[in-house]
């Protein structure tokens, strides 16, 4: 198969798996959450969990990646047997609606879909070329985006007009995992080439040996950790008798999924077309200060006007973050350890993301959200802070080339 035959077939089942995919967000970004709070009426813990598993699954990627290139599998098909339990995971839920049942449910389903991203990354270096991978990859997402815009509106209505529905949404999230899987099965993919060392962990080295890498982690980690503490919140703070708001579910929905989704299916293609352009380092420093504006604007207000600002500029940030996150290795990692670099930076992900509901479920007991929200945006300004640096290097890297250049005209 030729390099133009696997781009047209990668990027062909990718668009029909972007479909499935925004099926699942909703359920990770909302709908999960919504049915622990208001049907099973789960605790701080319970919610956590619930609210952490997508990045349970991220925490072990390096596991995933390891076991994977030991077993010499082709990432496509490993990622079908990973989508196929998770697949399996909803549908007990829907079976058997027992509040432990669900959250350990949810925790598999969600850690599942998310523990296959570094061989996703893997399947995208190798089948889009370099020049046009974020603007593929954004067209994806445009998809991706719309569904879960759509359904999420069309599932908050669901669960407004009767929550006992709830188990008819987890079957559509158990069929939408194994249309994934399927799609999946079908890409194109080369083994990852083995680089030796069965430690699962053996991929931290490159944390040790490559500077930018290390900074640009420790960055991430600040304004993940700030970040997805409040995502959660959001829900909380809209669905939580303690608040004063008690939205419906499709409110919430709106709130945390419609508009947000909206606002990204709009920006998406623009951030694609920076990604391949664009300095990386100022652009997710861009990226931050936009999460920093949707947090303090969404919980800093009371009235649907601010919830509103609050959801468009968190939308237009993740839409930038899609990209960002899922390709931005690509730019660094040589060619033959991209999966590598990104399961570490996934465990990293994940590492933060089962902590920072945690921490924000049990701060938020003892603290406002709306200080909650200034001390998230502290630490997304201090991510900022690390990444200045590299910013003005690429610079005068740049000013050194160009002097170079005109030395030699």
């Amino acid at each position: 198969m030729t390099e133009e035959q696997r781009t047209a077939q990668t990027y062909r089942l990718e668009r029909w798996r972007a479909v499935s995919s925004g099926i699942l967000e909703t359920a990770g970004s909302t709908f999960l959450l919504v049915i622990a709070l208001r049907w099973f009426q789960a605790g701080a813990i319970a919610k956590a969990l619930v609210a952490g598993g997508t990045s349970f699954g991220l925490l072990v990627t390096p596991w995933v990646v390891t076991w994977v290139t030991r077993r010499g599998y082709h990432p496509s098909e490993a990622a079908f047997r990973f989508l196929l339990v998770s697949a399996g995971a909803f549908g007990v839920m829907a079976l058997v609606p027992w509040l432990p049942l669900f959250v350990a449910g949810s925790v598999v389903g969600m850690a599942a879909i998310s523990a296959v991203v570094p061989l996703l990354t893997h399947i995208y270096q190798n089948n889009y070329p370099a020049a046009g991978r974020g603007r593929l990859f954004s067209r994806t997402v445009m998809i991706r985006i719309a569904t879960a815009a759509i359904f999420a509106k069309l599932g908050g209505m669901f669960l407004a007009g009767d929550l006992s529905r709830f188990r008819w949404l987890l079957l559509v999230f158990s069929a939408a995992s194994t249309f994934a899987a399927l799609l999946l099965r079908r890409c194109p993919s080369v083994p990852i080439p083995d680089a030796g060392g069965d430690h699962p962990l053996r991929a931290l080295r490159f944390v040790r040996e490559d500077t930018v890498f290390r900074n640009t982690l420790i960055a991430w980690m600040l304004m993940g950790f700030g970040n997805l503490m409040m995502i959660p919140l959001r829900v909380e703070y809209l669905g939580h008798e303690r608040y004063g708001l008690q939205l419906s579910a499709d409110q919430i929905a709106l709130y945390t999924a419609v508009i947000p989704n909206l606002a990204r299916l709009v920006m998406s293609p623009v951030w694609g077309w920076l990604f391949d352009r664009m300095n990386f380092f100022a652009l997710r420093v861009t990226l931050n200060v936009g999460f920093m504006v949707g947090i303090l604007s969404f919980f800093s207000s009371a009235t649907p006007a601010g919830w509103v600002a609050g959801a468009l500029v968190h939308g237009i940030s993740v839409a930038g973050g899609d990209v960002a996150w899922s390709l931005w290795v690509t730019k660094f990692a040589p060619s033959d350890r991209v999966a590598d670099y990104m399961a570490v930076h996934t465990s990293f992900t994940g590492l933060r993301g089962v902590l920072a509901p945690v921490a924000a479920f049990y701060l938020a007991g003892w603290l406002s959200l709306p200080l909650l929200g200034w001390f998230s945006a502290g630490l997304i300004g201090c991510a900022c802070l690390v990444l200045i640096p590299e910013i003005l290097g690429a610079r005068r890297a740049r000013h050194g080339a160009a002097l170079v250049e005109e030395v030699s005209d």
